[in-house]
């Protein structure tokens, strides 16, 4: 059976709406200031994280991955020498889109490139490493690939959760290293598999949190 773009984007809210209700109410306060901004605020860290949430997550870090690899980082290589950033401005995470051939928009990758592009410059010495998460992750393989070759070089590693182009990239970056990258899809989760419609194995990640760390950590020690 062959679905319009309509009737999966009604799949697809009706999905996360269902899941959001479902969510534990420890989840639900959680998201409610999830962000980071070290990079905008002016810190340099030894390392700097950037971060591309999922759709409709709050802040600009979400709240089912995102600040737990930012943790996990600072537990492996210390909080004093991470600073975590993430993608806000013109990427709202909205719904709409996860529909283009993308599965994100330019506003979207411009903002997060702006971000890396801040990194290198403002923090020169710095090593940067990324994730992102559903559409997040559309945005930082968009991104990653189109950045300049002196700026990439600073890129070490990048962890993409519920990657919703792992189809289409081949669980892969374009023109990146592909062991400097980890994708986390998780059994039961259809977006890793070309598909929009959600199920509740997309919102499992924060439990690979600390493997990522680990694998990113990894990466610039």
């Amino acid at each position: 059976m062959v679905f319009s773009k309509i009737t999966l984007r009604s799949v697809l809210v009706a999905t996360l709406a269902t899941l959001a209700v479902a969510l534990p109410e420890q989840s639900l306060e959680a998201r409610q200031s999830m962000s980071s901004t070290d990079l905008e605020d002016g810190k340099c860290g030894d390392v700097t994280f950037i971060f591309a949430r999922g759709s409709t997550e709050t802040g600009n870090m979400g709240f089912v991955v995102g600040p737990g690899v930012c943790t996990a980082l600072k537990s492996q290589l210390g909080s004093d020498k991470v600073a975590c950033q993430g993608v806000g401005g013109k990427y709202t995470a909205d719904l709409a889109p996860n529909f283009l051939s993308a599965n994100t928009n330019p506003e979207s990758i411009q903002e997060a490139q702006g971000l890396f592009e801040l990194a290198a410059s403002q923090c020169p010495d710095t090593q940067i490493v990324a994730g992102g998460y559903s559409q997040g992750s559309a945005v930082m393989d968009n991104s990653i690939q189109s950045l300049p070759d002196n700026v990439k070089s600073m890129v070490k590693g990048v962890a993409l959760f519920g990657f919703t182009r792992n189809l289409q990239d081949k669980g892969q970056i374009p023109n990146y290293p592909k062991e400097d990258v980890k994708v986390y899809c998780a059994l039961g989760d259809l977006v890793c598999t070309g598909t929009l419609i959600i199920t509740p194995a997309h919102l499992t990640y924060g439990i690979n949190a600390n493997d990522a760390g680990k694998f990113l950590a990894s990466k610039v020690e």
